[in-house]
């Protein structure tokens, strides 16, 4: 595999397209799962048929959804009594299909997931709990699995009270992961105080996960997206992304426009900078330019994380198929095998080349950089 240039020449098909044609080509109908990184995977796909108008995108993006959507609307392999915020995901592809198709069953599978969040386990303090395995904790990950879908859901199904629950979600895990020196955000809060990963005073996990951050502020753009602006803290929310994408500036690596898996420990032995949390960040920051959240400066900050992806962990193969590099596979909290959230956990967990965790945000980020013109013309 070669590395890519930003000086190659000019080609016709953005990176966008390029890494959508790549993943068709690896991705198959039956490695489908109703799961949270294949639906944001797919989300990204189904972003660039919208932005495109290539059907073969959409095709693969109903056959995908109907996959799983049963004629009575219910999604097989799913289990509303899980209550696990990762299963809610995938649901937002829901939307569009209903959009273009009128399909009732579409309409009962949303209602379905809907269901799901209205009995979903919350800690004391109203949060909901991350899944029913994991009791009294908040992760990052679950506002990004359940608040956009909720604050769509409530939007579209005229549920105005529901909008005030997707804006106190992200508040308290805010106001508890929230670290007054950094800005940086905790992966996670256990409010029980009991989890051996855990600070027993604060209940915050030990380290600032890129990815967990990179789900809370692709989380805040794309719920402000539904919410109401006459939404009575709309204007917290956009607040809190404003300090939470200082803070990530701050800690972007100088020499790529990168970020690390472990976000303020650049120089750690095992630290790395990772694909997934950088194209979260950029996502992110040029969404919220475009958007009127984030001053027009940060696109400078996306800009220059867009570039460090594309020269130094995209790899174009012999056939001109895309690689992502240095994904990182996964990372959690508690469980079993036990996750202790140690800095050697999070910096040993596998890397995954084109893992969909980090293909999607890759896809979304490209999409929002060409939108702008921000180096979006850069392509070989």
């Amino acid at each position: 595999m070669k590395q890519l240039s930003p000086q190659n020449p000019p080609a016709l098909k953005p990176w966008s397209v390029r890494m959508v044609e790549s993943t068709l080509q690896r991705y198959t109908l039956n490695d489908a799962r109703w799961h949270y990184e294949h639906g944001l995977q797919v989300m990204a796909i189904q972003k660039s048929a919208e932005a495109t108008g290539e059907a073969r995108y959409m095709r693969f993006v109903f056959d995908w959804i109907d996959r799983f959507v049963q004629a009575d609307g219910s999604i097989r392999t799913y289990r509303l009594d899980e209550y696990n915020l990762d299963q809610i995901n995938a649901g937002k592809l829901l939307f569009g299909a209903l959009d273009r198709t009128g399909d009732k069953r579409y309409r009962k599978a949303l209602h379905l997931l809907r269901e799901q969040l209205k009995t979903q386990p919350r800690t004391n303090s109203n949060g909901f709990w991350h899944k029913k395995i994991y009791p009294y904790q908040m992760w990052l990950d679950g506002i990004y699995m359940a608040g956009p879908f909720l604050a769509e859901y409530a939007r579209r199904f005229d549920e105005p009270a529901t909008f005030d629950d997707v804006v106190r979600q992200i508040l308290l895990i805010e106001k508890h992961t929230r670290d007054e020196k950094t800005g940086l955000l905790f992966h996670a809060w256990d409010e029980s105080k009991g989890q051996r990963w855990c600070n027993p005073v604060t209940g915050c996990s030990q380290y600032f996960w890129g990815r967990g951050i990179g789900w809370f502020v692709m989380a805040l753009v794309d719920v402000l997206d539904h919410l109401p602006q006459e939404q009575a803290r709309r204007q917290d929310l956009i607040a809190v992304l404003d300090r939470t994408a200082r803070a990530l500036v701050r800690v972007q690596d100088e020499g790529t426009g990168l970020w690390y898996q472990i976000l303020d420990l650049p120089y750690r032995k095992g630290n790395y900078l990772e694909a997934s949390a950088s194209a979260m960040f950029v996502y992110a920051f040029a969404k919220g330019v475009r958007a009127g959240y984030l001053p027009k400066d940060f696109l400078f900050s996306a800009s220059r994380g867009y570039q460090g992806l594309l020269q130094s962990l995209i790899k174009i193969d012999a056939q001109g198929l895309l690689t992502l590099e240095k994904v990182c596979g996964a990372a959690g909290l508690g469980g079993d095998p036990y996750r202790d959230g140690s800095f050697e956990y999070y910096v040993t967990e596998k890397i995954v080349p084109n893992d969909p965790k980090g293909v999607g945000p890759f896809i979304l980020a490209a999409l929002e950089i060409e939108r702008a013109g921000a180096n979006g013309g850069i392509m070989e």
